[in-house]
């Protein structure tokens, strides 16, 4: 991570602004430079240093090394310290201290359940925290078992060098990053500094000069994709940060809605950003709707980089959004692998795909159709193992538990998971995010889950806004799956549910996926007919 630290403390980045928070109107309400970023992370760094909870008693076995040079605040290794704390100053702040001071940090979504938190949090006896993370530690009842370290309160001191900040080596695991388990908890995926440093490299060394220049923040830092490009590829580049104001709800949180995400690009008037799959059917919605181009809808002169990942993108409107000025450029990755494996990039975009390899992966097909990745930013193992564990083999390939085809020049198309293939009682098969992602298109749809594992037809589980009615959604739906989706394809049965925050806690994860055997079984098997549209 030497990279980031000497970009964060470069004579020539000094003065710049790293973070820019918006008002709610979309004026900037604040801005913190890099200077003043690094006296802040130099300061929690000089405080978890010196905090008597680093003390030999809790240092975990699975990760122990040796502590490393580092000047007067050298920390001891293999230490897990939560990261409570919304997108925000203090999170980037919190972020660098943690990374640069070679500590283990545990990233704990605001959005996750007393259950989940106490699962992810259960070998932490310190966390840093922001004023929304103290509340929800307190609301899940976790803050009397913890000592919580206020981030802000280290703001502004200026008695620690941020020189003395040391880069961890490559080897140390600096990061636990949450991932889905069998039952709704979570468990962590252990990151190395190398790991992390060399998807970093290889992602720059394909990003457009100057694209993360103004770069806007959607969506949770608590995920890791998030954090290589919101927080470190901006640093690497001397780049900026914006992020939206406190009072607005991040996309995939409860209240958010992805609309809001025109208004947001127009305000911020950024140069790049990441957009989970409903943000891009927004824009492209907004676009058919408006008949407008990128200069009607964001601006004159407004041509955001745009990435997409996470669950399929449907290709008619990558082509529309193209067609008006804003390229979308899907890629593909996981947290075993430090986040992005493959990426549509300017020269090499093909839509349809999730792109190539970035230059330090290599990937393969299994017999049964397998994605296999092996890389040099590979995991080090999970905190815990369980059935939805992806094994790294004997030859250093890891399992992604996807099905893909690569074609004849190296692209990837992802198929779907391989346990989730549908087999209808014809006997055909079907991927049903492909189906899902279609189905998205729909104006009146905000996200689907399709089913139909021994079934004669296949069913579709709708999300759609409150105030939209249930048959609408199913009329524009039916319409949409005719006119676009062979007929093998098709849902016969579509169940509306209007989205909100209890929902979207009992069915998705904090990643968005759905909990596909909850959701049937309360909503295809009919045991909840209450809430059926």
């Amino acid at each position: 991570m030497k990279a980031v630290r000497d970009s964060l403390l470069a004579a020539g980045h000094r003065d710049r602004v790293l973070v820019e928070r918006l008002a709610a109107d979309g004026s900037t309400a604040e801005t913190y430079t890099y200077d003043r970023l690094a006296h802040w992370a130099a300061a929690l760094h000089r405080c978890l240093a010196e905090h008597p909870c680093l003390t030999e008693q809790h240092r975990l076995a699975d990760d122990r090394s040796p502590a490393e040079p580092g000047g007067p605040y050298a920390t001891p290794a293999g230490t897990r310290i939560g990261l409570v704390a919304g997108n925000g100053p203090e999170w980037v702040a919190a972020d660098l201290a943690l990374l640069l001071g070679g500590l283990v940090e545990v990233p704990v979504p605001l959005a996750f359940s007393a259950g989940q938190a106490a699962s992810l949090l259960r070998e932490v006896r310190l966390c840093l925290a922001d004023e929304a993370g103290a509340r929800k530690l307190h609301e899940w009842g976790l803050a009397e078992g913890l000592t919580i370290i206020p981030i802000g309160e280290h703001q502004g001191r200026a008695d620690t060098d941020p020189r003395l900040l040391p880069a961890p080596s490559d080897e140390r695991i600096i990061k636990i990053i949450h991932t889905s388990g069998t039952t709704g908890t979570p468990k962590g995926v252990k990151i190395r500094a190398g790991a992390l440093g060399a998807l970093l490299e290889s992602l720059h060394s394909v990003s457009p000069p100057g694209v993360y220049a103004r770069y806007l923040s959607l969506v949770p830092f608590s995920l890791l994709i998030e954090q290589v490009t919101a927080v470190y590829l901006p640093l690497l580049s001397g780049g900026r940060m914006i992020l939206l104001p406190d009072s607005a709800a991040l996309l995939g949180t409860a209240g958010s809605r992805a609309d809001d995400v025109v208004t947001w690009m127009r305000a911020a008037r950024p140069t790049a950003a990441v957009l989970p799959p409903a943000a891009v059917s927004a824009l492209d919605k907004a676009v058919r709707g408006q008949g407008a181009d990128a200069d009607a809808l964001l601006g004159a002169g407004q041509r955001p980089f745009l990435m997409a990942g996470g669950a399929p993108v449907d290709v008619e409107a990558q082509l529309r959004l193209d067609a008006a000025g804003l390229r979308v450029h899907e890629g593909y990755g996981l947290s075993e692998n430090s986040s992005v494996v493959s990426w549509n990039t300017p020269e090499h975009w093909r839509p349809g795909t999730v792109g190539r390899p970035l230059p330090h992966c290599r990937v393969k097909l299994s017999a049964e159709g397998e994605l296999l990745v092996t890389s040099t930013s590979l995991f080090a193992g999970y905190t815990v193992e369980d059935p939805t564990s992806r094994p790294v083999d004997a030859e250093g390939w890891l399992h992604t538990g996807d099905r893909a085809e690569i074609d004849e020049d190296g692209y990837i198309r992802i198929l779907g998971r391989l346990k989730n293939v549908i087999i209808t009682s014809h006997g055909r098969n079907v991927s049903p995010e492909w189906v899902e992602g279609n189905l998205r298109s729909c104006s009146a749809v905000v996200d689907a889950v399709v089913f139909g594992e021994g079934m004669e037809h296949l069913a579709a589980v709708l999300v759609t806004p409150d105030d939209v009615a249930a048959e609408t959604a199913r009329e524009q739906a039916r319409a949409y799956a005719e006119a676009h989706l062979a007929e093998t394809d098709r849902p016969e049965t579509f169940v509306v549910v209007p989205d909100d925050r209890a929902f979207r806690d009992t069915y998705f994860t904090v990643t968005g996926r759905p909990r596909r055997q909850l959701i049937f079984d309360d909503f295809v098997a009919g045991t909840a007919p209450a809430l059926r549209g």
